[in-house]
């Protein structure tokens, strides 16, 4: 009688891998199964209005009526709108303004501050409260305060022998006095930034410098504008990107006017789309800002890939 074939049985080590395997699925499902709901929130929230927006930006759309598709015309009719001109004449204005005072009054805050002074933990605090304070709010306040009319500033002005100011109604002031503003919320947060980059200079370099006989300016020239160096190209580009983006503040002080005078970019795209309702040529805009916004970025990660001389000077103290 001819034996039967042996039954295939599974080893020990092929019932593991199957196992292994089993459980790396639930475990997989079960990652899944948490991360889900933030992915649709991203894809909702962030991709999906992304790409609508884009193809919005080459139709016609009113928001009411069926879009077409116009292909580039919106573009086209940017490089001709004498209103988007001047909307980006404002905006680099303003943020050639801002940007450079709001740093430059933050770094000497900060060498103020970063001594043993009586109150020190106070003033930090006085002058970094304005930040947190929203955008609105602010344009609220300084609405009331430098009311043409019944104003406290002009009031003080008054007092003064001054003449009334227009300010945020004044078409030759509109803008500076927005600047203004927007300096002194902003500045509170190149103070703690730059306050924390000045305590971490290592004493050895200061040190060292005096016993050559540098002096507070040479020392501050040569040794602590160098390792700052960093921080500064960070707050260039995170106080450059605020400022094209501004909107909260011009929309609550004087939507835009007067006669243009502070129309910045992202007013501009929030007009075309909401109150004009050409949602396709507001888009358009927007991807222009978009684009120059990535420009800015990309370049700013290009000077920081390159070592500064602070991280030099860093690296040769701490040997």
């Amino acid at each position: 009688m001819s034996s039967l074939p042996a039954p295939l049985t599974l080893s020990d080590h092929d019932r593991r891998q199957r196992t292994l395997r089993r459980r790396r699925r639930r475990e997989t499902a079960t990652a899944w199964a948490y991360i889900l709901p933030a992915v649709l929130v991203v894809l909702g929230l962030s991709v999906v209005p992304f790409v609508w927006s884009l193809l919005l930006s080459f139709r016609a759309d009113d928001l009411v009526t069926p879009s077409r598709w116009v292909g580039v015309d919106n573009y086209d009719a940017l490089t001709q709108d004498p209103h988007f001109s001047q909307a980006v004449r404002n905006t680099l204005l303003y943020t050639g303004l801002y940007v450079p005072l709001s740093m430059a009054l933050g770094l000497f805050l900060a060498l103020v501050l970063n001594r043993r002074i009586k109150l020190v933990g106070l003033y930090r605090t006085l002058i970094f409260v304005p930040f947190v304070i929203s955008a609105t709010a602010q344009g609220v306040l300084f609405s009331f305060i430098l009311d043409p009319e019944f104003g406290a500033a002009n009031s003080v002005l008054h007092a003064l022998g001054i003449g009334r100011q227009g300010f945020l109604t004044d078409p030759g002031q509109a803008l500076a006095v927005l600047v203004a503003i927007s300096v002194w919320s902003g500045t509170g947060f190149c103070v703690v930034i730059y306050l924390a980059a000045l305590q971490d200079v290592p004493p050895s370099l200061l040190e060292a410098a005096r016993l050559d006989g540098a002096g507070r300016w040479q020392l501050l020239r040569h040794v602590v504008m160098p390792t700052l160096t960093p921080v500064s190209l960070f707050l260039v580009l995170w106080q450059t990107i605020n400022a094209l983006q501004v909107f909260d503040l011009v929309y609550v002080t004087t939507k835009g006017g007067p006669l243009g005078s502070t129309t910045v970019i992202v007013y501009f795209i929030w007009e075309q789309a909401f109150k004009n309702f050409t949602a396709g040529y507001g888009a358009a805009a927007a991807y222009v800002l978009a684009l120059a916004l990535l420009v800015i970025g990309v370049a700013s990660r290009l000077v920081r890939g390159r070592k500064p001389a602070g991280a030099v000077l860093a690296e040769g103290g701490a040997k």
